[in-house]
């Protein structure tokens, strides 16, 4: 629940109710003037009965998935297995197609739009305004869950270890678990659940966004794993949050509404609605 919130619609309430009680009588509306002082008392009861109506309740709370208990550690430091996660990550970017390149940049970008391949031509900025609305919230809402265990380890990027992994993007955070490979996971499971006949689709973009990463060298092959770990785990708590199920409902008859009539729907209808002979 948002407390501040409904801290400060309360601040709120108090004060009209005190503007009520103390102003001059003349220059009272005519909800304050005497003899309807209980009809204030009773509609600040309502308001505050209903602020927790009115509440913007985050899908998830910032500290309610524990990435580091879920996850595994990442590599040790000066370790075999370190040394052995950054040969991978070297053999993947020297091996990169310029036609993966230019995807793997792409990507990059998260957009909720890199789905509109394997959606379909309809899915575009503007058409669909509750889709765009929820996933604007899930971005914002999991943001924090990735970046607790990212603090925890601080694990450096394959650039920052073999510069000649570096192609320009110098990323703020630190590398595991993967975010992008995290949002890909997550993004492509809310997906799946509105275009659910285009699912395997969806996941494959959502895990090929991750994976772009390692082409770039600001990730090794373990963070985008452990990424697409937790990503799985975010999504379970996002389905089991009554503020997101209701915002996807809307999704979903939203994405049903403007997906087109399959071609033996629209024979059937023309049959069904043909002249008889």
């Amino acid at each position: 629940m948002a407390y501040c919130q409904i801290s400060e619609r309360l601040h709120i309430t108090v004060l009209v109710l005190n503007s009520c009680m103390n102003v001059d009588s003349s220059r009272r509306s005519p909800i304050c003037r005497p003899g309807r002082r209980g009809g204030v008392l009773t509609l600040c009861l309502l308001l505050l009965v209903a602020l927790p109506l009115f509440a913007d309740d985050n899908y998830i709370a910032p500290d309610q998935l524990d990435g580091i208990a879920l996850l595994a550690p990442p590599p040790a430091p000066g370790s075999a297995e370190e040394a052995a996660d950054l040969a991978s990550a070297r053999a993947i970017f020297n091996g990169r197609t310029p036609a993966e390149d230019a995807r793997a940049h792409k990507d990059s970008s998260l957009s909720l739009f890199l789905f509109a391949p394997a959606v379909g031509p309809f899915f575009q900025p503007g058409k669909l305004p509750k889709t765009e609305a929820l996933f604007k919230k899930v971005k914002e809402d999991i943001g924090e869950p990735i970046n607790i265990p990212k603090r925890q380890w601080k694990r450096r990027r394959p650039y920052q270890m073999d510069e000649q992994l570096f192609v320009g993007i110098r990323e703020p955070s630190y590398g595991y678990p993967s975010g992008h490979s995290t949002r890909g996971t997550v993004y492509s499971l809310v997906m799946a659940e509105l275009f659910p006949e285009q699912k395997d689709a969806i996941l494959a973009v959502g895990r090929t966004i991750g994976w772009d990463r390692v082409l770039l060298g600001v990730h090794f092959p373990t963070d985008i794993y452990a990424g697409r770990v937790l990503g799985q785990a975010v999504f379970r708590e996002l389905m089991a949050s009554p503020a997101f199920q209701h915002d996807l409902t809307e999704a979903k008859a939203e994405a049903h509404a403007v997906q087109p009539a399959p071609i033996h729907d629209a024979v059937n209808v023309g049959a069904g609605t043909a002249s008889p002979p």
